[in-house]
């Protein structure tokens, strides 16, 4: 295939020190030829670790990360296509065109499939920690407001939890306003029971005598 000829050729003529860089360029033409000519192979599934390949995001933002990334993922094929990086930029509050959106898939889109994986996801966040997105970029804003959502969801959280255990509190000392009421009125009754117990007592003393 012309494709791979070119490719071919394009490795046969680097020079041993130049070779790392260029070689990545000849697999993408390589790749893209492909695309063009319409036989693009399928691209491989590889496992990776996000833990080691991404070490610069604590585990805590990476599971945040995750859940974020499932949480758009309407499909649930482990992609997120660009209709719903449309909604996800719309619910951050960073709408985009559709070019703007085309733009943020394809700045880190390594297998060319029009949409994003968690591992090109992540990818977004390690190069913003790297200060290697443009400030007008669709990234970097998702890249910081992604941060403001996942504080403002941490905060919500809290905000939910204290108010249930207020709720919690409150239901508490109502029952054990009721249950003192309650054994207060058994109490009340039992004295007045003893009161005309011994007012009987007296009445029957003061017949007999």
């Amino acid at each position: 295939m012309a494709g791979e000829e070119l490719a071919g050729k394009l490795q046969r003529r680097l020079r041993p020190e130049d070779a790392e860089e260029p070689r990545a360029l000849s697999a993408q033409l390589s790749r893209r030829l492909h695309l063009a000519e319409g036989a693009a192979p399928r691209p491989r599934c590889r496992v990776f670790n996000p833990y080691t390949e991404f070490p610069e995001l604590s585990r805590r933002r990476l599971k945040d990360l995750e859940s974020m990334f499932h949480r758009y993922d309407a499909g649930r094929d482990g992609f997120i296509d660009l209709m719903e990086l449309k909604l996800m930029m719309e619910k951050l509050g960073a709408p985009q065109t559709h070019l703007g959106l085309k733009s943020m898939i394809k700045e880190v889109d390594e297998d060319f499939d029009g949409k994003l994986s968690f591992r090109e996801f992540l990818l977004i966040f390690h190069k913003a920690a790297a200060g290697k997105l443009q400030e007008d970029s669709g990234l970097l804003a998702l890249a910081q407001l992604s941060e403001i959502n996942v504080a403002l969801e941490g905060v919500r959280g809290a905000k939910d939890f204290f108010e249930a255990k207020a709720q919690a509190l409150a239901s508490a000392s109502k029952f054990e306003a009721e249950l003192k009421a309650e054994q207060d009125e058994r109490r009340k009754e039992e004295e007045d029971r003893r009161q005309r117990r011994a007012a009987f007592r007296e009445l029957k003393a003061a017949f007999s005598s």
